[in-house]
């Protein structure tokens, strides 16, 4: 049978329904991934210092400049992977843990989202833990209330996942009765490592440009996500 076929019947087939997405998915919205020829991290020296909690601390200004001219992108618009999850979200239980950081899964109107890496559109001041409104941290990384450091809320190299991240994602995976794993290669731990927690019985299908690889038994659709999610 045509995998994409079986992917339709999974899909029919199942209510509770997990979707873990990396930056593949976001990609067509016109935001680059991190490491492909033309990623986010291209040309640049030292790019995972760069998001690092130490290059926070330690050189703030050159951390602000990297993260608001490199990862924001005000303009960017969910695409038809972002409208598609979304729509499915209005029909079954769709939860979706996404490594991206850019917001696009809510802002297409998906209502069930564990951000895992956190969130740019979500910042707040390091020193009084107010809440800050991303357009005040693109003009300013200094907090007007109390002259403190406004920082995105997103996880950085050095510092860990969100206990309530995890906790959610575990929960999610293991009352799912379909897993699907779109736009990531699939390496980065311990976002990788999720899929240990789904249910023995639930199916696996990965739709991804480059071949993914699970310790596990699953379907590999290696296609544009845009193409496959097209007829769901």
């Amino acid at each position: 049978m045509d995998k994409n076929k079986q992917l339709h019947e999974a899909i029919s087939a199942a209510d509770r329904i997990v979707i873990l997405t990396g930056a593949g998915v976001s990609v067509p919205s016109g935001i680059p991934d991190y490491r492909s020829k033309d990623g986010l991290y291209a040309g640049k020296h030292n790019p995972e210092y760069l998001l690092s909690e130490t290059c926070l601390q330690t050189e703030p200004d050159v951390f602000y400049e990297f993260v608001t001219q490199n990862l924001y992108y005000p303009n960017a618009k969910p695409n038809l992977i972002h409208t598609k999850m979304a729509e499915l979200g209005e029909k079954k239980a769709v939860t979706i843990i996404t490594q991206n950081i850019d917001g696009l899964h809510e802002a297409a109107g998906s209502k069930s989202v564990i951000n895992f890496h956190g969130s740019l559109y979500h910042c707040y001041c390091e020193k009084c833990g107010q809440d800050a409104n991303p357009e005040d941290y693109l003009r300013s990384d200094t907090h007007q209330n109390c002259g403190g450091r406004l920082r995105p809320d997103v996880v950085l190299y050095g510092e860990g996942i969100s206990e309530a991240a995890i906790q959610g994602s575990i929960e999610a995976l293991r009352a799912a009765e379909l897993v699907l794993i779109v736009g990531t290669s699939f390496k980065v731990s311990p976002f990788c490592n999720l899929i240990d927690f789904k249910r023995a019985e639930a199916p696996v299908f990965a739709v991804n440009k480059e071949p993914i690889f699970l310790s596990q038994p699953f379907t590999m659709i290696q296609d544009d996500a845009r193409f496959v999610f097209a007829d769901i």
